[in-house]
């Protein structure tokens, strides 16, 4: 596994990552930036990748409505996915985040089939490009993000992932280990954001290590289901700003990475076994 963080794509942001010991970054170029420019702009981002050492680690668009309200796709937001598809192929980056949006009067099943309909032509278009496609679990212009609506369109499309972020499914009351359990060998990218609600209702997103997400099952399910990607520290507070928030960051990068197995490390011979 390789821990990142979501930043920005200038030489700043690649450098502010490298700073913090980190090993690779995550993009998301969400629904107000220009795809076509983020695209052009490949050759310079490669550049500050390679200048300190950080991989892009993922990318994705949240918040982008895909397909209209007859359920149709609409030309420019494929072509915006295209686009970032494109820019993580050309960065060797391995996975690009997205979603589909329900369509008001449409049933479920009616809605998945859509969704089975855009996917399917992320999954073409990617497929010979070195990009895997993951659709998120968080409900921002999507709604496949349970086993509800993954059970159909994973099931339909064995090649697409999901994106998973555990404090998500505490949003919508789920249980985020059942949901790993089940599912976790169909994550493609991970998300390291802290949660606390108090009387069930929502408070604060702080730092990972200092929220309610019992992480060390987490980690010990993402081991069991052999993911080998990214985690990727996404700060999320409206609290934990300036100085106090980049303390956080410092705190969940320490939290973490005794958890994190580097490849290649060596074998131990456990005491429980002869």
């Amino acid at each position: 596994m390789k821990l990142g963080i979501i930043n920005g794509w200038t030489e700043d942001s690649f450098k502010y990552v490298h700073d913090k010991g980190l090993e690779a970054v995550e993009f998301c170029v969400n629904h107000n930036y220009n795809s076509k420019e983020f695209l052009d702009s490949v050759d310079a981002i490669k550049s500050y990748s390679e200048k300190y050492n950080v991989a892009v680690g993922s990318m994705g668009r949240w918040g982008m409505k895909r397909v209209d309200e007859n359920g149709d796709i609409i030309p420019e937001a494929l072509q915006d996915d295209y686009n970032i598809i494109d820019a993580a192929s050309k960065l060797g980056c391995p996975v690009f985040n997205c979603g589909c949006n329900p369509v008001e009067g449409k049933s479920f099943p009616e809605n998945c089939r859509i969704a089975v309909n855009y996917f399917s032509k992320l999954l073409d278009y990617a497929r010979d490009k070195g990009v895997k496609i993951a659709v998120y679990n968080c409900d921002w212009e999507n709604f496949v993000v349970t086993p509800e609506a993954w059970n159909v369109v994973l099931n339909d499309l064995p090649e697409l992932g999901i994106k998973y972020d555990p404090s998500h499914c505490i949003s919508r009351n789920g249980d985020y280990l059942a949901e790993m359990m089940n599912w976790g060998h169909r994550i493609y990218h991970f998300h390291l954001k802290g949660t606390l609600y108090i009387n069930g209702i929502h408070y604060d997103d702080p730092p990972a290590g200092l929220d309610m997400i019992n992480w060390r099952p987490v980690m010990a399910l993402l081991y069991i289901k052999g993911y080998d990607g990214m985690i990727s520290i996404e700060p999320h507070s409206s609290v934990w700003k300036g100085d106090l928030g980049q303390w956080g960051v410092d705190y969940t990068i320490g939290f973490i990475r005794p958890f994190i197995r580097k490849t290649g490390d060596a074998e131990q011979a456990s005491p429980y076994m002869p």
